[in-house]
């Protein structure tokens, strides 16, 4: 592969715990109970306002939620490092790639300001050709207009081009834009793999390296 396109949550960083308690702050500044974190991370994937949306349910009429999400945008910026890390693996990973000359991205659908705080407070910047969010086009992911970005902008071709996530959100994205996809089984949402099968899956951050570099 010469350019390979990450996720962010799930994928890169386990920002599991941040993004619960972020969550769970929201909830608890409108008078609700905590909710478990397994059900937040299944709401994780189609950025924030989706998140917040379905974290509160449909009977919440949309200037509530609008409210909510303002809150939850602030808290979440003021704590998204305080237990966020790289999974394990990562970091060699894509200091391998680096080495490799091999081109990478992140196509995330968390805002923008966020993703390159977390990118830059995790010292990841200096691997990335391109980071673009959730608010860096008018459509975000599935829609496959950050890849179509990415391979223009970098020069790549579909063939040698691919999509890792941990989520049928990053297959339909990567299907949508007729490139490769890769699913990663220690992300957030692994079970949506089964109906949005990728072309392969791995258990970690090495088996993808050695997928990528040829040798798995």
């Amino acid at each position: 592969m010469d350019l390979v396109i990450f996720d962010l949550d799930g994928t890169l960083i386990d920002s599991s715990v941040d993004l619960a308690n972020s969550v769970n702050a929201t909830r608890a500044h409108l008078g609700l109970p905590p909710m478990e974190h397994a059900k937040v991370y299944s709401y994780v994937g189609n950025g924030a306002p989706v998140l917040i949306r379905k974290a509160l349910g449909p009977e919440y009429p949309d200037d509530v939620v609008a409210g909510a999400l303002e809150y939850f945008l602030a808290y979440y910026r003021a704590h998204m490092l305080d237990n966020t890390v790289l999974y394990p693996g990562v970091r060699g990973m894509l200091d391998r790639f680096r080495g490799e000359g091999i081109a990478m991205a992140v196509l995330t659908n968390k805002p923008m300001r966020f993703t390159h705080a977390i990118v830059a407070g995790l010292g990841l910047h200096e691997h990335f050709r391109s980071v673009y969010g959730g608010n860096s086009f008018e459509q975000k992911k599935p829609h496959p207009v950050g890849i179509e970005t990415l391979l223009a902008e970098l020069g790549a071709s579909r063939e040698r081009t691919l999509m890792v996530g941990d989520s049928a959100v990053d297959v339909e994205t990567a299907r949508n834009a007729q490139v490769k996809a890769c699913g990663v089984t220690w992300g957030f949402q692994p079970e949506t793999f089964a109906d949005h099968p990728p072309d392969f899956l791995v258990d970690t951050a090495e088996e993808l390296a050695e997928r990528v570099m040829g040798h798995g």
